[in-house]
C-alpha cells in the first residue's frame, strides 16, 4: 500500500512539473516620444503591435488610469527598463516642423503570458 501511495506522489509530482511553462519568447515595443508644443517635456506612445484606430489610446497610464507625464525621453527609457524591457535602437523621424523619435524594446516573457495577452 505505501508502495501505491509512494508511486501515485510521484507521478502527481512529475505532472506539476510538466505543466509548468519554461520556454521564453521574445516581445517588442516600440515608443515614439513626441515633443510637446511649447514645453520642455515629451509624450509618449507605446506600441505594443496592436491593431490602432483613432480612438484608440496608446499612451502609457497610471494605475489610476491617468496618462503618465514623462519629464524627458530619458524618464521614459528609464521607466521602459524597471518594466523589464531592454533597449534596442532608436531613430528619428523628422517632419516639416518637429523631430519624432521612436525607440525599440525588447523583453523575454513565458509563452504562457504571451497568450494571454493575445488572447485579452
Amino acid at each position: 500500500m505505501k508502495k501505491i501511495f509512494l508511486m501515485a506522489f510521484i507521478l502527481m509530482s512529475l505532472r506539476t512539473l510538466a505543466q509548468t511553462d519554461s520556454v521564453k519568447v521574445e516581445q517588442f515595443c516600440q515608443i515614439i516620444a513626441v515633443p510637446r508644443l511649447l514645453s520642455n517635456k515629451v509624450t509618449i506612445d507605446v506600441d505594443f503591435g496592436d491593431e490602432k484606430n483613432y480612438w484608440t489610446e496608446t499612451r502609457i497610464k497610471t494605475l489610476e488610469g491617468k496618462v503618465k507625464k514623462f519629464n524627458t525621453i530619458i524618464d521614459a527609457m528609464n521607466y521602459m527598463g524597471r518594466l523589464g524591457w531592454s533597449f534596442i535602437n532608436a531613430y528619428p523621424v523628422r517632419t516639416y516642423t518637429t523631430e519624432i523619435f521612436h525607440f525599440a524594446f525588447k523583453r523575454l516573457i513565458y509563452r504562457s503570458e504571451l497568450q494571454q495577452t493575445i488572447q485579452n
